[in-house]
């Protein structure tokens, strides 16, 4: 009786699953064309560890040997061709020590950020296919973009074999970049959370004129992919795409803690079971503080009371406590306001203001105000503006760029 009774909602399980299409990432639908836009082409390839499709199988390796294809140069974004490197590590050029192809960094010493035209001599194509992790700091898309650049200056063709964008394509969140800020960690004119692939960020920063040379663009988009969908929805594998963002909860933590991480004063977890997913300090309590967190009744969001050492920073070697974030909802969590509920939290709880302590040390801001992509949010910091009105100043921002990024889009 009783597993007759779970036998409608089995059935009906079943039939959800299979009704959910197979997302089918650009490189696997590229190689069910058989490769026929590569068909007697030179090929260069950026791309990192994260290269790879849902059995594993390097993009690397499926382009060497697609018929017809030459692959003859391979390109490193930050974090090295096996996204071991740390952030801001520079690297060198280098032998491949799979394939014994040339790897061409575009994280090197100089500086190095876009192929050179000696990288590129003889190359009709260059493909982009990394996984990005949806906020505007992590750098692959500046590196997409200035890729793109160069072979616009070049004649060479730019090709991105899509992925998914980990966060969502409907969430945007923050300040929309201002060009006054413009660098490595923020070159296009978005908001911190975009909520675009990378191959429709392509179409916008081609289709905008964000570069001055304009490149002769295809992007091969996936199948089965929805913009409703948070990578826990893709059925995909998450590969780490560096030291620090190792799973899918690391990179919604990201965005959430990254900006406390500028200002400093709070244990973010970096080199902990949970890096960018916690905000702990030696003083303050661990129950009270997931608790306050948890009153604020964001959707989307639990916290639980941590405790940990820390490992490295400012209280290396001492206990920490404070909260984790689990991420009950991804899809509809909200990332970038936990930053600053985060210095609410320890000013309320722990009696510190985070933000005038940097200040008296003579703490340098230039760097968090190239994350944020604009200094505003560090001047209402100073004028001690609440959290909630400091996400309500980005929302005529975010709106003008979910109509300004419409035409750009490739998928419903």
């Amino acid at each position: 009786m009783h597993s007759t009774l779970m036998l409608p909602a089995l059935v009906a399980a079943l039939l959800a699953g299979s009704a959910r299409a197979e997302v089918r990432l650009g490189s696997d639908v590229l190689a069910a064309r058989d490769f026929q836009e590569l068909r007697g082409k030179r090929v260069g390839l950026i791309a990192n560890r994260s290269s790879s499709n849902v059995r594993g199988v390097s993009t690397i390796e499926r382009l060497r040997r697609a018929p017809g294809v030459k692959l003859v140069a391979l390109f490193a974004p930050e974090h090295g061709i096996d996204s071991d490197l740390l952030a801001g590590k520079e690297f060198t050029n280098s032998i491949h020590k799979t394939t014994g192809l040339p790897v061409y960094s575009l994280y090197g010493p100089g500086p190095i950020r876009r192929p050179t035209p000696a990288m590129l001599k003889g190359l009709d194509v260059l493909i982009y296919e990394v996984q990005d992790t949806g906020f505007r700091p992590y750098t692959f898309i500046s590196t997409m973009g200035l890729a793109m650049e160069a072979c616009g200056a070049a004649g060479v063709q730019f090709m991105v074999l899509d992925r998914p964008n980990p966060l969502g394509g409907q969430r945007i969140e923050g300040p929309v970049l201002d060009p006054a800020f413009r660098s490595f960690v923020g070159q296009w004119n978005i908001p911190l959370i975009y909520g675009m692939t990378a191959g429709e960020l392509a179409r916008m920063i081609n289709g905008e004129r964000w570069i001055s040379n304009r490149c002769q663009l295809t992007v091969v988009a996936m199948t089965g992919w929805k913009r409703s969908m948070t990578w826990r929805d893709t059925g995909l594998p998450w590969v780490p795409t560096s030291p620090n963002v190792r799973t899918f909860a690391t990179a919604l933590g990201l965005p959430a803690t990254g900006l406390v991480g500028e200002i400093g004063g709070l244990n973010v977890g970096l080199g902990g079971q949970y890096p960018f997913q916690c905000f702990a300090a030696p003083w303050l309590d661990a129950n009270k503080t997931a608790a306050y967190f948890n009153d604020l009744k964001l959707p989307g969001l639990r916290f639980h009371p941590v405790a940990f050492q820390s490992p490295r920073g400012a209280y290396s070697g001492q206990t920490v406590r404070g909260a984790r974030i689990e991420f009950t909802a991804p899809a509809t969590a909200p990332l970038a306001a936990l930053n600053f509920h985060a210095l609410e939290a320890a000013r309320k709880l722990g009696r510190r203001d985070l933000f005038a302590e940097a200040q008296r040390v003579g703490k340098s801001f230039a760097m968090f105000d190239k994350v944020v992509g604009t200094d505003k949010v560090r001047r209402a910091l100073q004028s001690g503006q609440s959290a909630a009105s400091i996400v309500a100043s980005w929302k005529a921002g975010e709106d003008a760029f979910r109509r300004r990024r419409q035409p750009y889009l490739l998928y419903p």
